[in-house]
């Protein structure tokens, strides 16, 4: 890889922005991020990579700012990572949900036609497309059934990149991802939730769990796995759209286990259902078939799920031993 080739990267300050910063920091990149104000007192994700990439100001609801950072870089690549993620708030504002997502992707899209049609992109869709889908596993060609403004402002952005690639001959591609975890995740996911859960319990600082549905199912995978994903996309001679999933189903229930007896604990001991939070199941489990990504790409995901349970579990347990403790 050569040292000059650069990359744009929007949502540098997250779970997936910081570990695509230091795969691509590794390959010799310049790695250019995007952040809502650069004299935020931490870039999140990324503040140990802090004075190894550069930073520009953008936000996802003024395109000007992203057709602005896009003239000034002129990367080789771009990565659209930045998204409102939390399902559950896009209920709350749907309309700036879908500006968000489907506008920074159009703005994307446009600024990269009219400057230099040879960049490459890279967008992030999302599993959450599919919804109740027909099937299960989940591939490229499965129909979509969006159940939440979020999952349709996904679906809207990937069907956008789709008709501009055809439309303008763009090297644009979109990567159906799934859930995908680290020790990097916000704590308001159930993913860490747990993790935290079970680390804190075990060292005293917390009595029990709360939980919703317990056999919910998901395709979780390593977040590091899910950015190579993305890398390799744009090393292709050809765009295309993949999925990026581990292709194993696991329950919330499972990932309390697999959780607790990282510390030695029997989860159903601790663990608490809230009525309230159960919602009714859902018909059609969210599983992902990456044969396509698998076949094309090369791509293998590198962790499994005991080992990302246990290194977000051991990362909490280093978090919490380092607070201070009252006397």
């Amino acid at each position: 890889m050569s040292v000059a080739a650069s990359a744009l990267i929007t949502g540098i300050t997250g779970q997936d922005g910081s570990f695509l910063a230091e795969l691509l920091l590794e390959k010799g990149y310049q790695v250019t991020g995007l952040l809502r104000d650069r004299e935020a007192p931490t870039l999140g994700c990324s503040e140990h990579l802090r004075g190894r990439i550069e930073l520009l100001e953008a936000d996802l609801l003024a395109p000007q700012t992203l057709s602005a950072a896009i003239e000034r870089v002129r990367p080789r690549e771009i990565y659209h990572l930045a998204a409102p993620s939390f399902v559950p708030a896009s209920w709350e504002k749907p309309a700036e949900t879908l500006q968000a997502i489907v506008g920074s992707c159009a703005a994307i899209l446009e600024s990269v036609r009219a400057s230099d049609a040879g960049t490459r992109v890279f967008v992030s869709a999302s599993g959450a497309i599919f919804g109740d889908a027909p099937e299960s596993p989940q591939r490229e060609e499965t129909t979509p059934r969006p159940g939440s403004p979020y999952a349709v402002a996904k679906l809207a952005a990937h069907q956008l990149l789709g008709a501009m690639r055809l439309h303008d001959g763009l090297h644009a591609s979109s990567g159906i991802v799934f859930n995908h975890e680290s020790e990097r995740r916000p704590e308001r996911f159930v993913t860490r939730r747990i993790t935290r859960a079970a680390a804190a319990i075990s060292l005293g600082l917390q009595q029990e769990l709360t939980l919703g549905s317990l056999e919910a199912v998901r395709d979780w995978s390593f977040a590091g796995d899910i950015v190579e994903g993305a890398w390799l996309m744009l090393q292709q001679e050809q765009p295309g759209d993949y999925v990026l999933a581990s292709g194993v189903p696991h329950t919330v229930a499972e990932l309390a286990q697999t959780a607790f007896a990282c510390v030695g604990l029997e989860a159903e001991r601790y663990l608490r259902v809230e009525r309230s939070l159960v919602r009714a199941p859902e018909s059609t489990p969210s599983i992902g078939d990456s044969s396509r990504a698998r076949e094309q790409l090369g791509w293998r995901p590198r962790v499994g799920f005991e080992e990302l349970v246990g290194r977000m579990v051991d990362a909490d347990l280093r978090s919490l031993r380092a607070l201070p403790r009252e006397p």
